[in-house]
């Protein structure tokens, strides 16, 4: 694979860098020069893209335990000398769920793994990126910032992870450290796919998913480490941003009452 000099020379760790979103994270950076380390708690994947992609390393790696993160900070300064991005993408959806159904334990589970992980991970990595001037890139999720229907604890710590891009971003500014996030919408990913195929109708699933964007399309794993990259080795003067990658999911008016809905009518304008 051919790579370029965007951000050649410089040591980035991509958390749920396996597949899906994190790989293609991982890919972009690999192509801008970059030695990228692969963090993942299923070894399978990242030890598969870590044979496919030169400049990479693999370690394994849960964010929801503190162990593990100072494990994976050691082994990188160990090998590498320095820090200059890290990028926070691991992360979980649960299946659609009414508020009813869900449990205060299965949201604490949440917040450790979507949000907990990412403070955690930030927090150790700081001094190194201090050190470097670097800078951190959290994925959120457009929802974070509309809503979704049937998903109140993933919503809630999406919305959480972006305002803690924003806090960040201003206690790390005095270090040169930036802090950006970026919050994509309908990505086509495996899991994206895994969830369709456990609908009643995956192919109805797939085409409601892809009409929600007015370009008519998902996204691509690649189109959100391009915007990675870009954050990374290009807006230097950006921090505290969060860059939606939606294509356009946000905009417009649009049917937003569930069919059977009460519909009251406007009364008569005055």
């Amino acid at each position: 694979m051919a790579t370029g000099t965007r951000y050649a020379g410089k040591v980035v760790i991509v958390t749920g860098g396996g597949r899906g979103i994190g790989a293609g994270i991982v890919r972009a950076f690999v192509e801008s020069g970059s030695q990228v380390v692969i963090c993942d708690k299923d070894e399978c994947g990242g030890r598969a893209l870590e044979q496919e992609l030169p400049g990479t390393v693999f370690l394994r790696c849960d964010v929801t335990q503190e162990e593990d993160t100072e494990a994976l900070i050691s082994e990188t300064i160990c090998r590498f000398g320095r820090l200059d991005c890290v990028v926070n993408n691991a992360g979980y959806h649960p299946p659609p769920q009414w508020p009813q159904e869900t449990s205060a334990l299965g949201f604490r589970q949440l917040l450790e793994v979507n949000l907990l992980g990412t403070y955690t991970l930030t927090k150790l990595a700081l001094p190194h990126l201090r050190r470097s001037r670097g800078n951190i890139i959290n994925i959120s999720s457009l929802v974070g910032a509309i809503g979704q229907l049937q998903a109140v604890p993933y919503v809630a710590t999406k919305g959480a992870v972006t305002a803690m891009t924003k806090a960040l971003a201003l206690d790390e500014s005095q270090y040169g450290v930036r802090v950006n996030c970026i919050s994509p919408g309908n990505i086509w990913t495996p899991l994206w796919k895994e969830f369709a195929a456990s609908t009643p109708d995956p192919k109805a699933t797939i085409q409601e998913g892809t009409l929600a964007q007015p370009l008519g399309r998902m996204g691509q794993p690649a189109e959100v480490g391009a915007a990675a990259v870009f954050l990374a080795s290009e807006a230097n003067f950006c921090t505290g941003i969060e860059l939606f990658v939606t294509g356009g999911a946000e905009l417009g008016y649009g049917r937003k009452a569930s069919p059977g809905t009460s519909v009251e009518a406007p009364a008569d304008p005055s």
